[in-house]
């Protein structure tokens, strides 16, 4: 396994976003695939299957030693491949030791708390590994975007006529991450970064192909004329809360193959970061253990 971490570390190093302070969306391009070419596309795949396998030993070792808890964090604009990256890339996952949730538009209950409460509740235990395809970030994204949606928040209007309000959110989220990660949640954040001709190539197959026809919507079409203010507000967002304790991966979207690749080796890289190990037997549980070969050995 050495060598497949190394491996994982070296793809999904160069898109690793520790200080955001200089980030820039455009300076990474969505149809990037590393030194790989289409011809690459069944070595990577072969990769992929490699770090899945990787990836269910690391979990594995995880859950048995029941100590740190892994939050992965999807966020993107409609149709970058948040669903199918998180079903390709966590299908070696045992279901036991893992959990995913979606965050669409909050409930009445929801509003009636915090921003961070509905997603603070679904926080992984330890020795597990929580998925938020999408998260806490839409509240300095799409409620940035669609600054009308503060009103059914709740929240006392002289909280919200402040010129600094996006910048406060996301030093909160900061702080919020940094105290998950003092008490051993172990944060990835993955930005997936698709090009508008390729969302617009991936709708039209939502409209032509029967099969595809439940995920298209009418919503998702009006968002596109927003295109700019997104991207702003994600670029903000990856500046103010990447940190090394929960950094962003921003991942190359155009080509499904290289995103899984990426998302998998830095799943890889920082699991096996983590130094994982199976629990010492104690010596209770070793007399146990041999008592009980004993006992099998004159059945």
């Amino acid at each position: 396994m050495p060598d497949l971490v190394e491996r994982a570390r070296r793809f999904a190093r160069p898109y690793r976003v520790d200080h955001g302070r200089r980030f820039r969306l455009k300076d990474v391009d969505p149809d990037d695939r590393g030194d790989l070419t289409a011809e690459d596309k069944p070595r990577a795949q072969e990769a992929l299957a490699h770090g899945i396998q990787a990836m269910a030993d690391l979990q594995d070792r995880l859950y048995a030693q029941d100590r740190w808890a892994v939050l992965l964090v999807f966020q993107a604009i409609d149709a970058a491949g948040k669903d199918s990256t998180i079903k390709h890339v966590m299908s070696g996952i045992n279901p036991q030791g893992c959990e995913v949730s979606s965050f669409k538009s909050p409930s009445s209950e929801d509003l009636d708390h915090d921003y961070l409460w509905r997603c603070a509740k679904r926080l992984p235990e330890r020795g597990r590994i929580g998925i938020f395809n999408r998260s806490y970030y839409e509240e300095v994204v799409v409620v940035r975007v669609h600054r009308e949606l503060l009103e059914h928040q709740k929240v006392p209007r002289e909280l919200l006529d402040r010129n600094n309000l996006w910048k406060d959110r996301c030093r909160d989220i900061s702080n919020f991450e940094s105290y998950l990660s003092r008490n051993g949640t172990l944060i990835l954040k993955f930005f997936l970064h698709v090009s508008q001709n390729e969302q617009e190539k991936r709708f039209r197959e939502r409209l032509d192909r029967p099969e595809k026809n439940w995920k298209f919507s009418g919503a998702d079409l009006n968002e596109r004329q927003f295109w700019k203010q997104y991207h702003e507000a994600y670029e903000d967002m990856i500046r103010r809360t990447a940190t090394p304790n929960a950094p962003w991966y921003v991942v190359p979207a155009d080509h499904k193959w290289f995103t899984h690749v990426v998302v998998a080796a830095a799943i890889v890289d920082a699991l096996a970061g983590l130094n994982l190990k199976y629990p010492t037997v104690s010596k209770v549980q070793s007399k146990e253990i041999a008592r009980a070969r004993r006992l099998i050995g004159k059945a």
